[in-house]
């Protein structure tokens, strides 16, 4: 235990690292025109970094025994966020997504992903057996999702709460939910889901441009069309380091969403498959230590956790390659955006906490068998 520790401490650095390096490549020119300084948007970044890096040294030394306890009075606060986003947050693009806490402004829906992974963990492991039974567990859970994608829905962010529901399933069914059940709810929102993606302007032209990219072979949109550039660039060892072109403002987001397009062109196909190998390797890190979690709650929070960094990863990847339709899904680590790098520390804190608390149990019965 204590060598895969290392491992995912060493893999999330260098992630965290490699994010810094490709956002001052990236951001420069678009930097430098909106700010008039090359750097502003770079420094903006490392100290979002130097938060995560807090976030996760706190949360890795917080018992997650605390979360199983609050995860209720913890999902509340969460919901009240996102009320109070739909309420209070300006308008951005067309969504309200970002709260102003005056000296902190962050994403709410980044902070409820975790909390609903924790309450939903804590509640599969209270439910017990029951969570295969439909009126005496399963709906309890299906409550707490119904009410954070819905809200989150109204934001409008339909991709969020698609990976929230997503994740939060998944989880369910690992936890011992019925196949049946999840099916049939998962048919019931795929209904819902793509109401309100008629419903709003932004997400009913990202579907229609991603159908008609399907039907004519064409690329999806100028974002898209633009990262396939960077990405063909790159070719298999790609330009080296602070080479990009597309960056020169021929890419929208090339800092944010799209960074993933710049790590191609920079460092080729070798780079880009590196990079998903390493979230691979992270969740397979995550899988062990859940298995060997001494608690089902444990297993289910590290599972859960680590199995959200993997989706957004290769979500955000296959947006990238035009795959996918757009969605607004950061590169975990790496993206610009301080609410996204953050919240991941919260996750990798957690789970270091789960693989510590294990080794600590471990070592404690070997000095008793001993």
């Amino acid at each position: 235990m204590k060598t895969l520790l290392k491992i995912l401490i060493i893999l999330v650095i260098a992630l965290v690292l490699l994010g810094a390096i490709m956002v001052f490549t990236a951001s420069g020119t678009y930097s430098m025109t909106r700010y008039n300084d090359y750097y502003s948007m770079f420094k903006s970044h490392i100290l979002k970094v130097v938060l995560a890096l807090f976030a996760i040294a706190a949360f890795a030394l917080t018992p997650y025994d605390l979360f199983r306890k609050y995860s209720k009075y913890m999902m509340i606060s969460g919901l009240v966020l996102l009320i109070a986003t739909l309420i209070f947050a300006p308008k951005v693009k067309g969504a309200a997504r970002w709260l102003d806490l005056g000296l902190l402004s962050f994403q709410p829906s980044e902070a409820v992903k975790i909390l609903l992974i924790i309450h939903l963990s804590a509640l599969i492991e209270r439910k017990g057996e029951l969570i295969a039974d439909f009126k005496k567990g399963f709906a309890y859970a299906l409550v707490w999702i119904g009410l954070v994608c819905g809200l989150i829905i109204l934001q409008p962010n339909v991709s969020t709460s698609l990976i929230i529901a997503f994740t939060s399933f998944v989880l369910l069914y690992v936890g011992g939910a019925s196949l049946r059940h999840i099916s049939g709810i998962l048919s019931v929102g795929i209904f819902f889901v793509g109401s309100a993606v008629m419903l709003y302007k932004h997400s009913r032209e990202r579907l229609f441009d991603y159908i008609n990219s399907l039907m004519t072979g064409s690329d999806i949109n100028i974002q898209v069309t633009q990262a396939k550039i960077a990405l063909g660039s790159g070719g298999l060892k790609g330009l080296g380091f602070g080479h990009s072109r597309q960056s020169d403002l021929f890419l929208p987001e090339s800092y944010g969403d799209f960074i993933f397009s710049i790590i191609g062109e920079e460092t080729g196909f070798i780079g880009t498959a590196l990079i998903l190998f390493t979230y691979l390797a992270l969740f397979v890190i995550c899988l062990i230590i859940a298995k060997k979690a001494q608690d089902k709650f444990g297993q289910l929070l590290v599972f859960g956790l680590g199995f959200n960094i993997l989706v957004s990863a290769f979500i955000n990847a296959a947006v990238v390659t035009g795959l996918f339709p757009t969605t607004g899904i950061t590169l975990p680590f790496i993206s610009f955006g301080g609410t996204s790098v953050v919240f991941m520390g919260v996750s990798i804190g957690i789970i270091i906490n789960v693989a510590y608390q294990t080794m600590q149990t471990e070592k404690l019965k070997l000095a008793q068998v001993g």
